[in-house]
């Protein structure tokens, strides 16, 4: 048993009641720990499985939960038929946020888990239990989008003590009805660090991505292409060998340069077919510029 995997971890669950978002971050002194830990579904639930990690638990935990089982039940039976269910540790939330979570005797300390209002932390070889209980607090003082919480989470989980091996890897992964890419799917996050020094901030970064690269803009904040906008732009469509010379307005020709931009840098979620464009996309530009 001991050349199995020790995946010595903390992670937390965490459940959005208001947009219906469930999801997991995790961080270990482990290789690629996105790929075992974080199991979820929307509309059934999710699973963290860590410590000797029985990746089983993952899929079968889900399949209980759609099948009615309470999130206590689904602990239960996946302890049940385990013949090594002392050296595992995991955790199990419903649809509606509910939580169970085991740690077994044989879990290296420190290991455990507690229980927040819709969220569950645990782990195990780790420095102290405040490890656990700081990410519990963080969840439940903090606002905002349930990304960031969970975030939030691991920072202050890596503050209180974290994994007494270090730092490795990191992951978060959420689900939202329709949340994926184009809505085809429910994959709202999926974003993994397999091996980087500071791995935590590595996934913040990927993250501050993916909002960059996929969430839409606020009407409000929308910029008109005129004036000093659209000399900058023109610009930096020129050092992209995208457009030819200066126009005094925005002509059909700097819009087709322009969204040839967006399309090249995979903006289409914030792309717009007036004459306006999205700060977020101009900050990028900028930042190209300095680089």
């Amino acid at each position: 048993m001991m050349n199995k995997p020790k995946v010595a971890t903390y992670s937390i669950i965490g459940f959005d009641p208001a947009t219906g978002e469930t999801g997991i971050a995790v961080q270990s002194k482990f290789l690629g720990v996105g790929a075992v830990v974080p199991w979820a579904e929307a509309g059934t639930g999710a699973v963290a499985t860590q410590s000797f990690a029985n990746t089983a638990f993952g899929p079968d935990g889900l399949e209980l939960l759609k099948k009615g089982f309470s999130a206590e039940e689904v602990v239960e039976k996946l302890i049940a038929d385990d013949e090594e269910a002392a050296l595992r540790q995991f955790a199990i939330m419903d649809a509606d946020g509910k939580t169970a979570a085991y740690t077994g005797s044989e879990c290296f300390d420190w290991a455990g888990h507690r229980a927040g209002n819709y969220c569950t932390a645990q782990g195990n070889i780790l420095k102290n239990k405040e490890t656990v209980e700081h990410m519990i607090t963080s969840f439940e003082s903090s606002k905002g989008p349930l990304a960031e919480r969970l975030l939030n989470a691991l920072d202050a989980a890596q503050a209180a003590g974290g994994d007494s091996r270090g730092k490795q890897s990191a992951a978060m992964f959420i689900v939202q009805q329709e949340g994926g890419y184009g809505g085809y799917n429910d994959r709202k996050y999926d974003l993994r660090v397999d091996d980087h020094k500071e791995p935590i901030d590595e996934l913040r970064r990927l993250y501050e991505l993916h909002r960059l690269y996929f969430t839409r803009p606020d009407e409000n904040d929308l910029l008109e292409l005129n004036g000093e906008v659209l000399q900058e732009v023109q610009s930096h469509l020129q050092r992209e060998n995208l457009l030819a010379e200066t126009k005094e307005s925005y002509t059909d020709e700097v819009k087709a340069a322009l969204e040839a931009y967006f399309m090249q840098e995979n903006f289409e979620e914030r792309w717009q077919d007036d004459h306006k464009i999205d700060p977020a996309v101009l900050t990028f530009m900028r930042s190209r510029k300095e680089s």
